[in-house]
């Protein structure tokens, strides 16, 4: 049966890695792309059986020793059928294991190769050992989480590896392959977590330009430093996430809350130490749940703050099947969702290959 997805007849090669690279072959495998990941002898680090198997999930595995010339080989015969590569390791190294983009192109002059690390192909840095605290901690992105007079929040890897790394390889590679489409030639497409982190910074530097930032943790519209913006402990130790930040949903907030604050008010920062004052005292007076039952039908853009293990049982993600389970694991399903073409709801269970399996399906 032909797999789903808009990307159902793009062909990749994903060179094993760690973070984005993977990440980032879930997602365009969740569109429908045919990738086939290539693992180093005795798995590397990233194995199904040690908690891996949802980065890993709908796309099959091949083994290769890449310093070895037979299967160096056989992996550019792979090449040779594929529209992408992708790889996550440090400048150089793959021109040394003579899989670099030349060697690459030379078997595929239409290939497209997504190259991603945290650095960047060029810079002082482009060499250096780094993980996703230290690529956004040179974006300002990392000096602008946390509350006021405490050390920067360290916000999961979520800005770097995914937000900044994997969804800017995604998007680089597709718009590559547009351009190969029209003009025959493939190209090298260089995704530094630096660069993506900083680009997602873009919103507050226009805000800095304008007056409205200031360069400092916990006191912004944004990172919880407006009293309507930000999370609050309930009388079970559990949080609501709080955001009106219109007028007429705050409005609704006040309303619902029974706090004493004019609502004209809400910009007035003079009034915001106040206004937190009295929404911990509110929102400290019930349960988490009591205050999402109180606000389910309200839009006051008040919702639970839910754990790992919650989400996927709230009735909004149940409806929208935002979750699955495949293999035992509770996790998310492909996003985004697709009209026509269809899309990928589960994720196959990983699997491996030989080499001489995966060349001979890609030459039917």
């Amino acid at each position: 049966m032909e797999t789903p997805g808009p990307l159902k007849h793009i062909r990749i090669v994903e060179f094993e890695g760690l973070g984005p690279v993977p990440f980032c072959g879930m997602v365009l495998a969740g569109m429908g792309a045919e990738i086939i990941r290539v693992a180093r002898p005795n798995g590397g680090r990233m194995r199904a059986e040690t908690g891996d198997a949802v980065v890993l999930r709908g796309r099959p595995s091949v083994t290769a020793d890449l310093k070895n010339a037979g299967d160096r080989g056989k992996i550019l015969e792979l090449i040779a059928a594929a529209d992408a590569v992708m790889e996550g390791l440090r400048p150089g190294v793959m021109e040394r294991l003579g899989l670099g983009p030349e060697a690459c192109m030379g078997v595929n002059p239409r290939l497209v190769y997504g190259r991603m690390t945290g650095w960047g192909q060029t810079g002082p840095l482009s060499a250096r050992a780094g993980h996703d605290i230290n690529y956004i901690s040179l974006t300002g992105a990392l000096h602008a989480i946390g509350k006021a007079g405490e050390p920067p929040t360290v916000p999961l890897n979520l800005i770097g590896d995914y937000g900044g790394g994997a969804m800017f390889l995604a998007t680089g590679i597709l718009a590559a392959l547009l351009e190969a489409k029209g003009s025959g030639q493939g190209q090298v497409v260089d995704a530094a977590m630096t660069d993506g982190a900083a680009t997602l910074m873009s919103l507050f530097h226009s805000m800095a330009a304008g007056g409205a930032w200031r360069d400092e943790r916990g006191a912004n519209l944004l990172d919880g430093g407006a009293p309507f913006y930000r999370c609050y402990e309930c009388a079970d130790g559990k949080y609501v996430a709080v955001g009106p930040l219109e007028p007429q949903f705050f409005a609704a907030l006040v309303r619902v809350t029974g706090i004493d604050f004019a609502v004209e008010q809400q910009n007035n920062r003079a009034m915001w130490p106040g206004l937190t004052e009295q929404l911990e005292q509110v929102f400290a007076s019930k349960t988490r749940d009591e205050w999402a039952a109180i606000f389910e039908h309200e839009d006051a853009c008040v919702t639970p703050v839910l754990s790992i293990a919650e989400a996927p049982g709230h009735p909004h993600n149940q409806a929208r099947e935002t979750f699955l389970s495949r293999g035992g694991i509770r996790q998310a399903a492909p996003a985004p969702r697709f009209s026509r073409s269809g899309e990928v709801r589960a994720g196959d269970e990983v699997r491996v290959m030989s080499i001489d399996e995966a060349i001979e399906g890609w030459r039917r």
